[in-house]
């Protein structure tokens, strides 16, 4: 999430990926997913990009191990009489 602060209010805004969040004050510095518009940008400091890398890994590390030994696995063949 993107935060920022509004250096004619001194208040600081953090973003929410659906609500506008806005700080009121003449300058209007406003946060809306991750758009950031104000009336005058260069009295808005940045305090946090939101560009973290977070872990997304939805399998636990037995379940990761499991899929590393499942890729291992030959497919057999089955050969048929055709009768």
């Amino acid at each position: 999430m993107l935060s920022i602060r509004c250096k004619e209010c001194q208040k600081e805004i953090i973003g929410h990926p659906t609500q506008t969040r806005s700080c009121g004050c003449s300058n209007m510095a406003t946060i809306r997913g991750d758009k950031i518009t104000a009336v005058d940008l260069s009295r808005v400091i940045m305090l946090n990009s939101g560009k973290e890398k977070q872990d997304t890994t939805l399998l636990s590390p037995q379940d990761l191990a499991f899929q590393e030994e499942r890729k291992k696995r030959k497919v057999r063949k089955l050969d048929f009489e055709v009768r």
